[in-house]
């Protein structure tokens, strides 16, 4: 590496920022100001390190969510011209503090490296970048010409300097492009549930097993209404007269894109009653204990509670309401079509869930969901995709969509919260 004496120099040009798709959001304009820092001066066969900086971003984090630390990851492309012609892949590491709703945007230092192969002067000029978030990509693409940012003074070396075109494939050439973003698809369960559910209860069974049913969600999230269907299956285990639920999302998730802090994602469901019994039954998971690590697993926790019967004869269970709170947010997904996954012979119980109007121990009354009833009629299917849940809600264990969508960084706030509440 040269050790030559450095430069910095800022430069500031107008930009568009393309959203992540998913967000349904336009793109967004705005100024970019970057200071690029390189020796002064360098001879051939030199490899030298850049270092991108970005001074200012044109708006602070909107005031939707809290952005976890080390969430945040700037790549981009530096262009070498004059006597060398290149591409620069730069890179900044997933580091940032804490951003809370509203404050100012913070993107780590992005680096690179240039082996130099011409005497003469060499401009470095900042180019497109993304900034990654959660696995979501906010593109950034210039729309004027740039200024030059600094100039290497390169001076013949001693023998041979290197020959040839950097190797794009090669991942070992500092100029080879970045790695790109993107958030791996689930794989879900292809089956369907029956109208009828999964195993009726009776005798001296004391476990039964719901069918697995696809259920189709609209879902309200801060950053607008999202479509999804995802696998859900209602498992029961008699105690006595009343019965403990077990509620699984079925099919795998992803990896975690980023470190995300423990306690922050909590989900909620109300299961919804049919046949001879009414009402709803609140069922739960717990928080992630722990950080999930970028690169582990994530999983949609089991959800449990208690359900009391509150009438003789054949119940039915369906997947209702879904919460997702996470970093202070909601999300709320409800089922535009009914799917009954199980379906028990009940017992009434004092205090049991029947009618609508009472609620037991561990057991929820109320008036029933959407998506109430013991058939799969009643609710029209709204036409939701079948790319997963998760990457609908962006929420449960990654807060992908959510964070991707907070972080337009050139988005001006009062734009972002007018986008926020259109729908799709």
């Amino acid at each position: 590496m040269a050790a030559a004496p450095a430069q910095a120099a800022e430069v500031s040009y107008a930009t568009d920022c393309v959203p992540p798709p998913v967000s349904g959001l336009p793109t967004v304009k705005g100024t970019t100001k970057v200071e690029i820092t390189a020796p002064a001066t360098a001879k051939v066969g030199d490899e030298v390190e850049v270092v991108w900086k970005f001074t200012q971003a044109a708006s602070k984090n909107p005031d939707l969510i809290d952005l976890p630390a080390n969430s945040v990851q700037p790549s981009g492309t530096l262009k070498a011209a004059g006597a060398q012609a290149a591409s620069v892949a730069m890179q900044g590491p997933r580091e940032n503090p804490a951003i809370p709703k509203g404050g100012a945007m913070v993107l780590s230092d992005m680096k690179g490296k240039l082996k130099l192969t011409t005497a003469g002067a060499v401009t470095l000029t900042p180019d497109a970048y993304a900034i990654n978030v959660m696995s979501t990509d906010t593109k950034c693409t210039p729309t004027e010409t740039v200024k030059p940012a600094a100039t290497i003074n390169v001076t013949a070396g001693e023998g041979n300097p290197p020959t040839g075109s950097p190797d794009p494939t090669d991942p070992t050439d500092p100029t080879s492009p970045p790695p790109t973003g993107g958030t791996p698809s689930p794989t879900e369960s292809e089956s369907g549930g029956s109208d009828t559910g999964g195993t009726t209860g009776g005798g001296g069974q004391t476990d039964f097993t719901g069918k697995e049913v696809d259920i189709p969600y609209a879902c309200k999230t801060p950053i607008g209404d999202k479509n999804a269907t995802s696998p859900v299956q209602i498992n029961a285990k008699k105690d006595g007269g009343s019965y403990d639920l077990t509620v699984k999302f079925k099919g795998s998730v992803m990896d975690s894109p980023a470190d995300i802090p423990a306690d922050s994602v909590k989900p909620s469901m109300e299961v919804v009653l049919g046949g001879a019994d009414k009402g709803t039954v609140p069922v739960e998971g717990p928080t992630n204990a722990e950080a999930i690590k970028s690169g582990d697993p994530m999983v949609i926790p089991d959800l449990t509670g208690t359900y009391k019967p509150g009438a003789d004869g054949k119940s039915t269970l369906s997947p209702g309401v879904l919460t997702v709170k996470a970093l202070g947010t909601t999300t709320t997904c409800t089922p535009t079509k009914s799917a009954v996954s199980l379906t028990l012979d009940t017992s009434a119980q004092a205090g049991g869930a029947v009618g609508g109007g009472s609620a037991g121990s561990g057991s929820a009354g109320g008036a029933g969901t959407a998506g109430a009833g013991d058939s799969g009629g009643g609710l029209a299917d709204t036409g939701a995709d079948d790319g997963g849940l998760l990457r609908a809600l962006g929420l449960v264990a990654g807060t992908a969509i959510l964070l991707g969508g907070a972080v337009f960084t050139f988005m001006p706030r009062g734009a972002l919260q007018r986008a926020s509440r259109r729908v799709p």
